[in-house]
C-alpha cells in the first residue's frame, strides 16, 4: 500500500523512514483509498513509532487517522493501544508486527474441514490468505463491490478451485455447501460489522442450516463503543452509502481468531484492546 515499509530501529524523535518523514507517511496513509485495513493500520504503526509524538499530538494524530479511515478496526485497535500506552513509540512497532505477522489466517486454514466446500463474499484478506494454503477446498465466491474478481483471480493463481457465484444461485449454494465464511471488520460481544454483502449471506446460510465462521482478524475485536462509532459513521440510517454491513451476532457459529475456533461467540469476541476514550471526542483537543 504504501510506497515503503520500515524496520524497527532506533531512531531519534522524528526521524524518517527509508528517507520519507514520518509526518509525510501519515499523510500519505490518510489519503490512501481503498486499501487493506490492516495494511492502513501497520503502516501507521510505523509512521508513528518513528515520529514519537509526546502525549497531545499523539491524540491529534490518531483522531486524524479515525476521521480518514473510520470504518478500518484495526486502527481503531491500534491507536487505543497507543493512547494508554506509557511508551508509545516501542509499542507501535510491537503492534506493527502483530498486524504483519497475524496468524488468524494460519487458524482458519488449519480449521477448515479436509475437501469442504465453502462460501465466502467480496475479497476478504485474512480468508483469501487462508484459501490459498488449502488446495483441497471448494470455493465459491459471491460478489459484492465487484471485488470478487480479485479473490477469484488469486484463487486461481494457487490452482484452489473457485468459482463465482451468481446471485440468484447464492441459497442453492449455501444450502450444499459445508460452511460459510465472513470476515469482521469490527466486532464486539453485542455486534458485528463486516463487509458488504455479508449479512445476507449469514441469514442466508443461518436460514439454510449451513453453519456461519466470522474470520475475526486481529485489530478487529474492539470495546463496544467503538464498534457502535464504527457503524455510526459506515452504517448509516438513510440511503445507499454504507461501506459494512451490520451482522446479527445471533448468525454466527463460530468464531476464528488467532487462538483458533470457538462457538462461545460472545467470549471469543472480548475486545483485544483498551478502550480509549480520547478516539470517541471530536476537536483537536
Amino acid at each position: 500500500m504504501c510506497p515503503r515499509s520500515g524496520t524497527r530501529q532506533d531512531r531519534p524523535r522524528g526521524s524518517s523512514v527509508d528517507g520519507v518523514h514520518p509526518i509525510e507517511h501519515l499523510r500519505y496513509v490518510a489519503r490512501a483509498g481503498g486499501a487493506d485495513p490492516a495494511a492502513l493500520a501497520r503502516e501507521t504503526a510505523i509512521a508513528l513509532g518513528s515520529l514519537r509524538a509526546d502525549p497531545s499530538n499523539l491524540v491529534v494524530a490518531s483522531r486524524r487517522m479515525i476521521e480518514r479511515h473510520p470504518d478500518a478496526g484495526q486502527m481503531w485497535w491500534l491507536c487505543a493501544h497507543l493512547l494508554v500506552a506509557d511508551d508509545p513509540s516501542s509499542l507501535a512497532w510491537d503492534l506493527a508486527d502483530r498486524l504483519a505477522d497475524d496468524a488468524v489466517a494460519d487458524a482458519l486454514a488449519l480449521a477448515l474441514p479436509e475437501g469442504a466446500t465453502v462460501v465466502t463474499v467480496g475479497d476478504p484478506a485474512t480468508i483469501g490468505s487462508a484459501l490459498v494454503d488449502r488446495a483441497d477446498l471448494r470455493v465459491w465466491c459471491a460478489d459484492a463491490e465487484h471485488r470478487a474478481s480479485d479473490l477469484l483471480r488469486r484463487l486461481d493463481r494457487a490452482e484452489i478451485e473457485a468459482e463465482p457465484l451468481p446471485s440468484d444461485a447464492l441459497a442453492r449454494a449455501v444450502s450444499v455447501a459445508d460452511g460459510v465464511l465472513i470476515e469482521a471488520a469490527a466486532a464486539s460481544p453485542r455486534r458485528v460489522l463486516a463487509g458488504l454483502g455479508s449479512q445476507v449471506l449469514a441469514a442466508t446460510a443461518h436460514a439454510a442450516g449451513t453453519p456461519v465462521w466470522l474470520v475475526a482478524p486481529t485489530g478487529t475485536r474492539l470495546p463496544t463503543q467503538y464498534v457502535d462509532e464504527v457503524a455510526r459513521r459506515a452504517v448509516p440510517d438513510a440511503g445507499w452509502e454504507a461501506t459494512l454491513d451490520d451482522v446479527s451476532v445471533d448468525l454466527i457459529d463460530t468464531v476464528v481468531t488467532a487462538a483458533g475456533t470457538s462457538t462461545n461467540v460472545a467470549v471469543a469476541l472480548r475486545p483485544d484492546c483498551p478502550f480509549a476514550p480520547e478516539l470517541l471526542r471530536t476537536g483537536i483537543v
